[in-house]
């Protein structure tokens, strides 16, 4: 009888996605194209650590990427894998599992910075001061 070909290709992409946090990563790339930083705010896990699980997807051939001046813009490299992701997940009984949200306070690149200054209220304490007409009643201290 002859041999079949072994599933090899298919036994690499589900070992590269067979880690909570690779899995993690692949499903926030699913749904937005991120940085480093930006899976870090969301993940709270540290930057090196989501560099070597990066550099596993990155290596099975899971990810494309996008320069943008210093930093490097992570996505899934054929959005298919979002529906084999969701599959894995309605399998094991977590299709609803929220990701974690996306803070832009702290993540550092220049996007996030911009949504952040726009929603944070102005840095330094506020104090009560005797109003002058047509003034605020607050002054920033320093």
């Amino acid at each position: 009888m002859p041999k079949r070909p072994l599933p090899v290709a298919e036994a690499r992409l589900l070992k590269a996605l067979a880690h909570p946090v690779r899995l993690q990563i692949a499903r926030i790339l699913g749904q937005e194209e991120s940085c480093v930083c930006h899976l870090e705010a969301r993940t709270g896990l540290r930057q090196a650590y989501l560099s070597q699980q990066l550099s596993i997807l990155r290596e099975a051939g899971l990810l494309a990427e996008r320069r943008v001046g210093t930093f490097i813009h992570y996505r899934l490299a054929d959005p298919r894998l979002s529906e084999v992701i969701a599959s894995v997940q309605r399998v094991a009984g977590s299709a609803d599992r929220p990701l974690p949200p996306l803070d832009p306070a702290r993540c550092s690149c220049p996007r996030c910075s911009e949504q952040a200054q726009q929603v944070s209220p102005p840095a330094g304490r506020m104090r009560p001061r005797r109003q002058r007409k047509g003034e605020s009643e607050h002054v920033r201290v320093s």
